[in-house]
């Protein structure tokens, strides 16, 4: 069971990188014949109202969800390890001046902040991998902070100090190393929290722009129709709950080791 998160979570990078095989069809086909099909043999995650298969969209819409999770966690740690690792590291004033600063940007709403950027750049899926990554960063450089504080004042610290190794190199090969634990467990909580933000504002209409599909903007065009056609939402609603939850559950694992 220790093992279950990280081979859903596989399967699933597996599944998305080898859609163009997997898929029965093209994600935009479309059926005019088959529209609001339910699942059949045919079809087993049944049809939209265009005729195009819901199963293709679902694999296809993996690669755009993936993606941005898996992406904008790179962006947030990648800002969070520079920012945290220099408050942990320096203290003092640069310490007390970039966590006010950290605390300052997580205190305001990431998503309505998030709605307001997209409707007024209507950005690119990598746009909206980076602006994702750029308000995410903040959990990870507390925990890079916290960790580099308590072993900044250890002892094969203050030797790489006093052979000569300079501040960069004292962060990358001594202090973030010991830190990889902490940091692999707050990129994987950066991850779940991508995937998510990503749904919500592509079922708000302001994330990833159709004809693309992603598992957010396949639940926004399934909204008029959930009692009639509960399929066309219930197969990415699946899929998203179950990658954040193999997410969450691969980052309580390293967490417990």
């Amino acid at each position: 069971m220790t093992r279950l998160p990280a081979i859903v979570l596989v399967c699933l990078i597996g599944a998305a990188v080898a859609a163009p095989r997997l898929a029965p069809y093209a994600p935009d086909q479309i059926d005019l014949s088959s529209r609001r099909s339910p699942p059949t043999a045919a079809h087993w995650f049944g049809t939209d109202e265009l005729g195009r298969d819901v199963l293709a969209r679902v694999l296809f819409g993996a690669r755009i969800s993936l993606a941005v999770g898996l992406l904008s966690a790179v962006v947030a740690g990648a800002s969070g390890i520079a920012i945290g690792g220099v408050a942990g590291y320096a203290g003092g004033a640069a310490d007390a001046v970039l966590m006010r600063f950290t605390d300052g940007v997580l205190s305001i709403p990431r998503l309505p902040l998030l709605m307001i950027a997209a409707v007024v750049l209507q950005p690119s899926v990598a746009l909206l991998i980076l602006l994702i990554g750029l308000v995410g960063w903040m959990e990870t450089a507390r925990v890079v902070r916290a960790e580099f504080g308590s072993l900044r004042g250890r002892e094969f610290v203050e030797s790489a100090r006093a052979s000569g190794a300079g501040h960069v190199r004292v962060l990358a090969r001594h202090l973030l190393p010991n830190a990889a634990r902490a940091v692999a467990v707050s990129l994987t909580l950066a991850v779940a929290r991508g995937i998510l933000i990503e749904s919500a504002l592509s079922f708000f209409g302001v994330g990833v722009r159709p004809p693309q599909a992603s598992w957010g903007n396949m639940l926004y065009q399934a909204q008029a129709s959930l009692g009639s056609e509960p399929w066309l939402a219930l197969a990415p609603g699946v899929f998203i709950v179950m990658t954040t939850v193999a997410v969450n559950l691969a980052g309580d694992r390293l967490a417990a080791r």
